[in-house]
């Protein structure tokens, strides 16, 4: 397991070392950032004033080399448009997005998993289909589309749950319900042909052969083992929910990492935008680690691989 785990470990520091590099050219990749900072109507002068002062006119590597030494000591520089240091401002952020992603992947597992078992026990028959059809549903409604109907629900029709802001969790309630219920049917999906796969197992029919209960051949033997893909899937999606809130956090004015991406898009404002993606990445490739070690905890086989 710790020869495993040193492979992986190595693997995801060398993943974020050229998630840095990209992060990095993201900067020169839109254009000239001396150009966009100084302004479409500044002069030549200006702009060359603005190259110097932030290093613009050094040569690409020495340019990384030093972003991500200060990087490393934690110096994550100065906000162009919020003027004031880019740490505390993302830091601030990243606790809403933080809920909002974890609320949503609770969402998602606590509508999949028990529609997935469903599926795979009654495969084929009304409950099967009926089950893929509210999986069906789940990625056909838009995201946003689907956060208007529970704020015209909840909100201005039943009145029971607050339409803005992230005072407290009532706030995060609908925000999870529509990101969760979009992520829901991979999990879905892949619950109901891993039930299906093992059910059919040669362990299940000896279970069931001892006498064991339904209940406890369903869960303790077949969900156990079903349920080990799931584990790498929710590091991905939790990724992708915490990246991928922008829309959702716009529509309840959830002043999360998503919202904050979209302003320093808007507003250019480089160093902003360079540390959300570095932060994204980074913890994107801390899930799919950690996520890996789950798996190999959980199947000792992986271990070998």
């Amino acid at each position: 397991m710790l020869g495993f785990a040193l492979r992986r470990l190595g693997l995801a520091l060398l993943v974020a070392l050229t998630v840095s590099v990209l992060a990095f050219l993201l900067l020169h990749l839109s254009g000239d950032p001396a150009l966009a900072l100084a302004g479409e109507g500044a002069r030549q002068a200006d702009i060359d004033a603005v190259r110097r002062a932030y290093g613009l006119d050094r040569p690409m590597l020495v340019q990384y080399a030093d972003w991500l030494w200060h990087i490393l000591q934690g110096d994550f520089g100065t906000s162009v448009y919020f003027k004031t240091e880019v740490g505390p401002l993302i830091w601030s952020k990243l606790k809403t997005t933080l809920l909002l992603g974890l609320g949503s992947l609770a969402v998602a597992l606590l509508i999949s998993i028990p529609l997935g078992v469903l599926a795979a026990l009654y495969k084929g028959s009304l409950i099967d289909r009926l089950c893929l059809a509210v999986a069906v549903l789940g990625q056909a409604l838009p995201n946003f589309f689907f956060a208007l109907v529970l704020i015209m629900l909840f909100s201005i029709t039943l009145r029971v749950l607050p339409v803005s802001g992230s005072g407290s969790w009532e706030h995060f309630v609908m925000p999870s319900i529509a990101l969760g219920y979009y992520v829901a049917p991979a999990f879905m999906r892949l619950i109901r042909a891993g039930m299906i796969e093992v059910l059919g197992a040669d362990y299940i029919r000896t279970a069931r052969a001892k006498g064991l209960p339904a209940g406890k051949v369903v869960f303790k033997h077949a969900l156990r083992n079903a349920i080990v893909p799931v584990v790498a899937l929710a590091a991905v999606q939790l990724g992708y929910l915490l990246g991928g809130s922008v829309v959702v956090e716009t529509i309840f004015a959830l002043d999360g990492l998503g919202y904050l991406a979209y302003q320093s898009i808007t507003f250019k404002d480089f160093p902003v935008m360079q540390l959300i993606v570095l932060l994204l990445s980074v913890l994107y490739v801390l899930l799919t680690l950690a996520a890996d070690l789950a798996n190999a905890w959980l199947d000792p086989r992986i271990r070998v691989t």
